[in-house]
């Protein structure tokens, strides 16, 4: 990508909101932070905050409350510029520098393409499990937002849910591909040497269900640095002071 000519712009990163995910959207906000070079604008989609603009009942099939609010983030975003989505059961672990060096102008929006065969069942919280094409795709969507114009309101609150999830708002050619560590899926896929984004897909260790699912470790350690004190400098004597 070229230099923005009207000047740098930051990162826009929007992570899916769920009240049972709280403590799990703080820590992927802060793990986003501590490995950035470059500076970030960090919201999040709260339904809370899209009362009059979000308008869909809840699909029995959905396991979270940002299912389908997700595609609202180009309309958030003002149809402008670029913006990531990222669900909350994520650990950031790479630099997003090196996700925003990969933008391509060609694509409406960009994508881990995974091949994610399950089968209907339960997953955290005794959430369904729902096996469909392109599964987990939509989970870390890098949006070229002006050219999502088919995401208005209107649409995200009528259209099916494999209307959304399946991209079927726009061509397949406009559908680009972002390299796989960017979306690692935990306890589904071998992890690969230098993960970028740990995708605790099955549930996360901040639910007490799932404290064992692989990789609980790392994200343990990431809410712990969060409380980390900064060291205190040891005052000076009042001998030393008395000599300044």
């Amino acid at each position: 990508m070229t230099p923005d000519p009207h000047g740098f712009e930051p990162a826009r990163v929007f992570i899916g909101y769920d009240p049972r995910e709280e403590v799990a959207v703080n820590v992927l906000s802060a793990s986003f932070q501590a490995h950035a070079s470059i500076p970030i604008q960090i919201a999040q989609v709260r339904l809370d905050q899209l009362k009059g603009v979000y308008t869909r009942e809840p699909d029995p099939k959905q396991s979270t409350a940002f299912s389908f609010s997700r595609f609202l983030v180009p309309w958030l975003a003002g149809y402008r510029g670029w913006a990531l989505f990222i669900d909350a059961d994520m650990l950031c672990l790479g630099d997003i520098a090196e996700l925003w060096a990969l933008r391509d102008e060609r694509m409406a929006v960009q994508v881990v393409k995974h091949h994610h065969d399950c089968a209907p069942g339960l997953k955290f919280q005794g959430m369904p499990q729902t096996p469909y094409g392109r599964k987990n795709w939509s989970s870390v969507m890098l949006f070229n937002c002006g050219r999502c114009r088919a995401l208005t309101p209107e649409f995200v609150n009528s259209a099916t849910g494999l209307e959304l999830h399946q991209f079927r708002w726009l061509p397949d050619a406009e559908i680009g591909e972002l390299p796989p560590a960017w979306n690692v899926l935990v306890g589904v896929q071998e992890l690969p040497p230098e993960p970028k984004v740990l995708h605790y897909t099955l549930g996360g260790p901040w639910f007490d269900d799932c404290r064992t699912m692989p990789e609980s470790e790392r994200w343990m350690q990431a809410r712990a640095a969060m409380n980390q004190p900064l060291p205190v400098e040891k005052p000076l004597s009042p001998a030393v002071l008395s000599r300044g």
